[in-house]
């Protein structure tokens, strides 16, 4: 080294914080399309929470609307169908959860703890989605026991949703619901 090349510190250390810096952008926008893309879509936001008119619903028959990509069994249960589903001891269940996302994970599965409103029985809400393999069960008293029958593989549900016989190893889903005065139930 000659005597007229002299070293600057703060030159040095303004090299090394300039290219941390830069190298900080850098990889900031590299990684900010990769965060941002977990985000949901517009339309997954748009169908997160829906208003639903039961008003034109008669008494045994159930109303199918879609909800962020299920269908959505909204039933208006006759007396005869509430009390069937009473009548049933928890013993005879063989998921012995409610599986109502308005309850805690371990309620039992009693009639009233599949409704979104016990003042309301007549209404059962439920998402359409046989628990076995995904199919979509029929309605309208189908089944052995007067609710929902998944042909595909034999699953049979009972007027409250519960599963009593077949592969299914689960109660239909009750969806986060509720009533918003006295003909519209808000979904989600």
């Amino acid at each position: 080294m000659t005597q007229t090349e002299v070293h600057d510190p703060d030159r040095r250390d303004f090299i090394y914080y300039a290219t941390a810096g830069a190298a900080t952008v850098v990889a900031g926008a590299a990684i900010w399309p990769l965060i941002d893309q977990m985000n949901p879509s517009a339309d997954v936001l748009a169908l997160s929470s829906i208003r639903v008119d039961i008003d034109g619903v008669e008494e045994g028959t159930q109303l199918t609307v879609k909800w962020r990509g299920k269908p959505v069994f909204i039933r208006h249960r006759t007396q005869a169908e509430i009390e069937e589903a009473r009548n049933v001891s928890l013993d005879e269940l063989i998921d012995p959860f409610a599986r109502n996302a308005n309850l805690p994970e371990d309620a039992p599965a009693t009639d009233e703890n599949r409704l979104i409103d016990p003042e309301r029985p007549e209404w059962l809400i439920e998402i359409g989605v046989c628990t076995h393999l995904g199919c979509v069960p029929i309605g309208d008293g189908a089944g052995e026991y007067n609710g929902w029958f998944c042909p595909c593989h034999g699953s049979h549900y009972d007027t409250s949703g519960r599963i009593r016989k077949g592969p299914a190893p689960r109660n239909l889903d009750v969806p986060v619901a509720r009533f918003d005065g006295e003909t519209t139930i808000v979904l989600g």
